[in-house]
């Protein structure tokens, strides 16, 4: 009998908890790979909780319980969450250990699944209740599991290989890189779990989860350039192989932990950020030395090809012409008052769908009216869902995925009504816009990191008194994540950050949240390049901004625009016209083409 409520489905695993002497039990957002967007399969916290975020965790005891989520997720989890079976906490504010420690007494048992969690996560947890003499123990199973009846068998879709035309190097030129750098550092292997990563070394690509185009598998590579691949082998086609040649040993994936046996004896890197804490506990018992390492294909994924660049521009610009057709149905659309956010989700992923190159979407749509734009990341729901009403502010983030690049844009747009946008909003969009052009034209020398540039994007809303809650900027994959590491654009988080490189990609989004009123940002994603200035000392950098669609004027002050300001506007929006425009079929698409005419005329 399937358990329907949430309740029934918490009171389910208290009772499995019992059963295996367990007096508290950790339920995250994760699966084995420490993916940010997880699998069906892996939905273990949606399932129990109700909770439609990408981040957070659920912590369960005997009598109390609650959810640990960060500041995008504060206002859905109270929308989504029974407050009666859960106290709501902050990632930011909150320590789980802290609260495990409060709850808990001596002799307790605390479970956790080892294979969704880090080893630093494990360890901190285990300190902690050490100290008051309860302990920490891995699960031999998951519990949950052994009580969600109709839960989802992992994809068995077919994987498929990325050209290299497309990527700029062979699969056989990464692994010599990694071989190379596993010598230099007196290492035998590394082990790979990254979904992402291991589809960048091995140039393949999935369809295993939902807007990110990747497989459910391991990679171990080794010193001498060859490497295990562990993968449900009925995934993998005749030519995949063949492509890969001998040097990449195909394997089940049911055989990855046991395969740690012929480990033993060697120095192993793992990447402690990126790896399950089972991956360490079965190499030490295996008698391997786990080094902790960065995953070697982080930052060389991270700085694209001329190819990867060269098709990102591509897929921009096609992606462009998606979100201009979209903002021109929009403007005659939803001022009739019968578009509500979910159509509009559907009808922008149409206009993307017209494309025969798009693959996906990199993410569910923020298609976010009024009140619910003024949650960060809101996910619309069939229970949430908003009509546009007109004379209101409309956010909408989203993105595709094709086989040449990955895109992400947001747009903030009023819906013409009776009233004219009032002066606080336009106030705030447009020093929204004042952030983000700022961020756009600045120049920056080698060695640079993102926290030293995020204020950049925020001085103009810190000048009203207002911030935002999220980072400024996030890396960007190729036909890979929509969010990709080690760069980013925040606020100092006091740890060592990766210096921006030319050949990265990352968004340039600031944004302003009022709850319960509405919210707004912009967001391009742009490319970080070589800058040749005159009289310059060193070797500097900027950015080259490649989203393609237009920026609604109607939300702008232009008296609070600079001069500079207004020719970064007219020549992005000169750009615009110039790439999207010819790409717009007159007989089909002519009423668009006089909307982005119109929406792309300079702004005096």
């Amino acid at each position: 009998m399937l358990m329907k409520t949430h309740e029934a489905r918490l009171k389910a695993l208290r009772e499995e908890m019992a059963r295996r002497g367990l007096d508290g039990f950790v339920v995250p957002i994760s699966d084995e790979h420490l993916s940010e967007y997880v699998g069906a399969y892996a939905q273990r916290m949606e399932w129990l909780t109700g909770f439609g975020g990408s981040a957070g965790s659920v912590a369960v005891m005997k009598d109390r319980a609650a959810i640990f989520v960060d500041g995008r997720y504060s206002l859905q989890v109270r929308d989504q969450v029974d407050g009666a079976l859960y106290e709501y906490k902050s990632v930011a504010d909150d320590s789980m250990a802290d609260w495990f420690a409060q709850q808990a007494s001596e002799g307790m048992c605390i479970g956790y699944d080892a294979w969704l969690h880090t080893k630093g996560w494990a360890d901190g947890v285990r300190s902690k209740l050490e100290g008051i003499g309860a302990k920490l123990t891995a699960t031999p199973s998951n519990p949950i599991d052994a009580i969600w009846d109709d839960r989802p068998a992992p994809s068995d879709a077919k994987v498929f290989a990325q050209d290299d035309a497309l990527t700029g190097r062979s699969s056989a030129e990464k692994r010599a890189e990694i071989a190379e750098w596993l010598k230099a550092e007196k290492l035998d292997a590394v082990v790979i779990s990254a979904l992402d990563s291991v589809a960048w070394v091995l140039n393949i690509r999935g369809s295993d989860v939902d807007r990110t185009p990747v497989a459910l598998s391991y990679l171990i590579v080794h010193n001498d350039g060859t490497a295990d691949w562990f993968i449900v082998n009925d995934k993998v086609p005749a030519e995949v192989i063949a492509g890969l040649g001998s040097a990449v040993r195909v394997q089940e994936r049911d055989s990855f932990a046991p395969a740690f046996a012929q480990l033993a004896g060697q120095r192993i890197a793992v990447d402690p950020a990126r790896t399950v804490a089972a991956v360490f506990e079965r190499l030490e018992e295996v008698g391997a030395q786990a080094v902790s390492k960065t995953d070697p294909a982080v930052l060389p994924k991270a700085v694209k090809t001329t190819a990867e660049l060269d098709g990102h521009r591509a897929a921009q610009a096609r992606d462009g012409v998606a979100v201009s057709r979209f903002l021109h149905w929009l403007s005659v659309e939803a001022p009739k008052g019968g578009v509500d956010e979910l159509s509009a989700a559907a009808q922008l992923e149409m206009f993307r769908k017209r494309s025969a190159l798009l693959r996906d979407l990199s993410f569910d749509t923020i298609s976010g009216a009024g009140t619910n734009g003024a949650i960060c990341h809101y996910r619309v729901s069939e229970e949430t869902n908003l009509t546009l009403e007109p004379g209101s502010v409309y956010l909408v983030d989203s993105g595709g995925q094709y086989p040449d690049g990955t895109t992400d844009i947001t747009r903030t747009v009023w819906i013409a009504g009776d009233e004219d946008p009032s002066h606080e909003v336009r106030d705030r969009f447009t020093r929204v816009l004042k952030g983000h052009i700022r961020l756009a034209t600045q120049t920056f020398p080698t060695g640079t990191v993102g926290s030293q540039l995020d204020a950049l994007a925020r001085q103009y809303l810190w000048e009203a008194g207002v911030d935002y809650a999220h980072g400024t900027g996030h890396g960007v994959g190729s036909f890979l994540g929509v969010h990709e590491g080690p760069q980013g654009i925040s606020k100092p988080r006091g740890k060592a950050e990766q210096a921006l490189l030319p050949g990265m990609i990352l968004s340039n989004e600031p944004g302003y949240y009022k709850t319960g009123e509405y919210g707004i940002r912009i967001e391009n994603l742009v490319i970080v390049e070589n800058r040749d200035i005159a009289g310059r000392e060193g070797d500097w950098m900027g950015f080259e901004t490649v989203t393609l669609a237009p920026i609604d004027r109607t939300l702008v002050l232009p008296e609070l625009l600079s001069d500079d300001e207004k020719t970064w506007w007219n020549s992005y929006h000169a750009r615009v016209l110039e790439v999207i425009a010819p790409q717009l079929a007159p007989q089909m698409d002519g009423e668009a083409l006089k909307w982005l005419e119109e929406a792309c005329k300079p702004l005096s």
